[in-house]
């Protein structure tokens, strides 16, 4: 991922604070030998104190073995994305049909070490740490070995621990562009109102802030 001095993260907060309301990526792990790599949808928890990302998967999945035969792979979310029509980003002295088109996005990319958790009862806490990150408000019960409803499920997951090594994190958001244009934008993307639209124009606006 390429990334440029101005979409940057300002600090490891920032990327951080919207990591933990976008735990929802995709995890890559190196294929076979002369295959592609697997890519896995997945939820997670992340914990900056402890260095690590939390979560979980069927026992049946080809990631297993692909994990055991080579641990490092790269955890990717992507969100708050737009796309930006290119006569917004022209400058003001020039034709607005100069204007380059353009993606705004959030991008976090942790690169990491996979370590299995298969002891049932560290299993359990791991899924209880998933359950309260995601569903803080309660109402399912705990997960404990050998008791309902969750025990006897607990053999047909493996946990995943990710021990992050690197983190590399980007906001694309107009960084390099005059305070005109980022207006320009800013107000194209109220009016435009679609879907991304307001998380991409508050990255903007709190970026310009900043």
């Amino acid at each position: 991922m390429l990334i440029h001095p101005w979409d940057a993260a300002r600090d490891d907060t920032e990327w951080q604070q919207w990591l933990a309301v976008h735990d929802f990526g995709q995890l890559a792990v190196n294929g076979p030998a002369g295959e592609p790599p697997f890519v896995q949808p997945l939820h997670f928890a992340h914990d900056p104190a402890r260095g690590e990302v939390l979560t979980h998967l069927a026992r049946p999945n080809p990631l297993w073995s692909a994990l055991e035969a080579s641990p490092d792979c790269l955890l990717s979310v992507v969100d708050d994305y737009a796309y930006v029509p290119g006569p917004w980003q022209a400058e003001p002295d020039g034709p607005a049909e100069h204007g380059t088109p353009t993606s705004f996005y959030a991008a976090v990319q942790l690169r990491c070490r996979a370590h299995v958790v298969d002891d049932p009862v560290e299993k359990a806490a791991l899924l209880n740490h998933q359950v309260g990150h995601f569903q803080p408000e309660g109402g399912s019960a705990r997960v404990a070995v050998g008791e309902v409803p969750y025990g006897r499920m607990l053999s047909g997951i493996r946990g995943l621990r990710l021990e992050v090594t690197d983190v590399r994190a980007k906001f694309k958001y107009a960084g390099k562009r005059s305070a005109q244009v980022r207006k320009r934008i800013a107000d194209g993307l109220t009016d435009r109102g679609g879907p991304g639209d307001a998380a991409a124009r508050e990255h903007l606006l709190r970026r310009q802030r900043a």
